[in-house]
């Protein structure tokens, strides 16, 4: 029985393609017929990932019970000695993977029946979700780096399609392009590195990659120095995917697609590709010292950055970005420091955790819309929130959990993911493990910031003047050519405050059952799902270890437990955890510290996160613009010396043609004249000589 799931297993990542085609087909052959169908297609979609969980969960199970890893391949190009195969690979990472992407999946594309309830692309949005999760899930069980490749553009080209789903949206429209192009820097350097290492190997498979780099490295047939430039170039890859510094500026704006992508894309899932590259390919990253030093510290300084950065944002889903980019952080950190199994352990706790709280931000944000009207500016702000716990009770404690789980309070799941990486760094990096200690208790602030803003106090929905306040403030661009004087701006000012900011109710509500079933049901893994990682039985590092070890390295690691050590370190996490909460409750629960007060005394400080490390603007300044001036000198060098050398060909061509004309007349006296005077030239010529 349990053979025959693996051979079916190629049917996961096909059965949510088979949708995506078939409703996508329906829109394009059939448009108005399918979107009056829209709930049957949904229901249609919704199916299909469900029978790809069963079958993830059946997969996953078999796994537990020790079968052995299944790889299944077929040729698909060969020429002379190049072979390359396509197929799916089933082992312990791809079977945790899978299970993480359709649950994750399966419960947003409930959530969005209800969120995109009113929307005119209800179905075309349940077509892309189908498409991505089928992207995502063929990268998970990719044989090797070349098909992992294939897929991990189509997962970036979906995201494209969902940030930008609401396309006549300027920001929308900017931030999927943004996203693009950001992500295509670190796919060129994955691209690269991909083949080198195939120059280098030749092969594309994972353990043998970096067996033969190994080899190659100690025979001395190439240098370290190119096994680590390949390494670096490979790790580019996930430095896009997953938001990591420097090319962590594109999450944030892809905020701008609706809240189930936000969830699925930006918390889950495709992030999570770059973290899932580097457990691939950790054959190769484990044996370059040099290179895990860079994947560790660019992590640890990306958890702060996000961490930082989240402390002052006023947008609740841009908030949950940057700490989705600092958790990630956590991950590639740990990755680096040869926590394997600990990151592994963080990207699943964080999975699920995370996509409650996008999924909780979503529900705010549809309960504010009642209130605000369809605006993303006055519906997002946690200026214009407030007390909503009153309103939406089951939105506010699905949201508490998760603010407890990312803060890393016992016993919830992020407190024993996180503790984990910091307990491995505190062994092996203690400068690592600062910055990741510093980062747990900012963490803690910036959540509780965030849920006190939004679900405590009174509620300042109806407060007109921070409406204009706020649509003021985002009429005006901090650069660029869409400045507008001030007349402009009173006019688009009024002119968006009698379109848009209207709802239909005094107070927000709690949303449909829809929305409100996969808030409760992710909140039992929020809670509950570390408990298989405790170190007192720590069944997931058993389960999840390097290829580089056997299960008995991973049990008697796992059994290398001191509870003195682990009680000191888990009590100053929880410590720092609950300052950082402490401070929050002070500032915005109970009004006894000014934040405003402490933001002026460190104004330069208090700029800084507010303008995210000036990166958005120096990214701008550098290459945007720069890109620009570029451009137009290059387009004066075309115009003047490029059009200028074939326009004075033309001419030459044009005088020179114009003059043999007269001289080609067809007389026969006139060529008898002409030979004549160059007979006469030349006598003269030689004769003075």
């Amino acid at each position: 029985m349990m053979e025959a799931i693996y051979q079916y297993a190629w049917l996961i990542p096909v059965l949510p393609l088979v949708g995506a085609m078939l409703v996508g087909l329906g829109l394009i052959s059939a448009n108005q017929a399918t979107n009056r169908l829209r709930q049957l297609n949904a229901v249609f979609v919704i199916s299909l990932m469900g029978a790809a969980t069963v079958l993830s969960f059946a997969i996953l199970w078999s796994q537990i019970q020790g079968h052995a890893p299944y790889t299944r391949t077929l040729e698909w190009a060969a020429a002379g000695n190049f072979h390359l195969s396509m197929g799916y690979t089933i082992d312990h990472l791809t079977a945790m993977m899978l299970v993480v992407v359709t649950t994750v999946a399966l419960l947003v594309m409930v959530y969005t029946d209800g969120y995109m309830a009113h929307d005119p692309g209800y179905v075309r949005f349940y077509s892309y979700l189908s498409l991505f999760g089928s992207s995502m899930l063929g990268l998970v069980v990719s044989p090797n780096i070349v098909q992992i490749y294939i897929f991990w553009e189509l997962v970036g080209m979906c995201s494209y399609l969902l940030v930008g789903f609401w396309y006549d949206r300027k920001a929308a429209a900017d931030a999927c392009q943004k996203a693009f192009v950001v992500n295509r820097v670190g796919d060129f350097g994955l691209l690269l590195g991909i083949l080198g290492l195939y120059w280098a190997t030749n092969s594309f498979e994972f353990g043998e990659i970096g067996e033969r780099l190994q080899t190659l490295v100690e025979s001395g047939s190439i240098s370290s120095f190119l096994a680590v430039v390949f390494a670096v170039l490979v790790f580019l890859g996930p430095v896009a995917k997953s938001a990591q510094f420097p090319l962590h500026v594109w999450l944030p704006d892809a905020m701008e697609g609706p809240t189930p992508i936000s969830a699925l894309i930006h918390a889950a899932t495709m992030v999570a590709a770059g973290v899932f590259l580097i457990a691939r390919m950790y054959p190769l990253f484990e044996g370059i010292p040099a290179a895990m030093n860079v994947i560790a510290y660019t992590g640890a300084f990306t958890a702060f950055l996000g961490a930082t950065i989240a402390i002052t944002q006023n947008d609740i889903k841009k908030g949950l970005a940057y700490s989705t980019i600092s958790q990630l952080g956590y991950m590639v950190m740990a990755m680096g420091l040869g926590a394997y199994g600990a990151g592994l352990f963080h990207l699943m706790t964080h999975a699920y955790f995370k996509a409650m709280l996008f999924l909780g931000s979503g529900s705010v944000i549809h309960g504010m819309e009642a209130v605000v009207g369809h605006d993303p500016v006055l519906a997002q702000d946690m200026r214009l929130m407030g007390g909503l716990r009153r309103y939406m009770p089951v939105t506010a404690i699905t949201f508490l959990i998760g603010c407890l789980a990312i803060s890393g309070i016992p016993p919830f799941a992020g407190f024993w993911s996180k503790d984990e990486i910091l307990g491995a760094a505190f062994a092996t990096n203690p400068l690592l493990w600062g910055v990741g200690y510093l980062t747990a208790g900012i963490t803690a602030f910036y959540m509780f910031r965030m849920y006190f803003s939004t679900f405590e106090g009174k509620f300042r929905g109806n407060e007109m003047e921070i409406r204009h306040e706020l649509k003021s403030a985002a009429l005006v661009p901090n650069f660029g050519p869409g400045a507008m004087d001030t007349r402009e701006l009173a006019a688009t000012a009024s002119s968006h405050d009698s379109h848009d900011s209207h709802g239909h109710s005094e107070h927000p509500h709690e949303s449909p059952w829809t929305m409100a079933l996969p808030l409760v049901v992710l909140a039992i893994p929020s809670m509950l799902i570390g408990l298989v990682g405790t170190p007192f039985a720590n069944y997931f590092e058993e389960f999840i270890y390097p290829p580089s070890e056997t299960l008995a390295m991973a049990m008697e690691k796992a059994a290398e437990f001191e509870p003195t050590e682990f009680y000191t370190l888990a009590g100053a996490s929880v410590g720092i955890s609950l300052i950082g909460i402490t401070l929050a409750s002070l500032m915005y629960l109970w009004r006894k510290i000014d934040p405003a007060a402490i933001a002026a005394k460190i104004r330069p400080l208090y700029e800084l996160s507010l303008n995210k490390w000036y990166f958005d603007d120096i990214y701008d300044k550098v290459f945007v613009q720069g890109s620009r001036r570029l451009a137009r000198q290059v387009m004066e060098v075309d115009y003047r010396v490029v059009d200028g050398a074939v326009n004075l060909t033309g001419f030459f061509t044009l005088i020179s043609g114009e003059g043999l004309k007269y001289l080609e007349n067809g007389r026969a006296q006139f060529y008898a004249l002409i030979v004549f005077a160059a007979v006469l030239g030349m006598v003269i010529v030689f004769g003075v000589t």
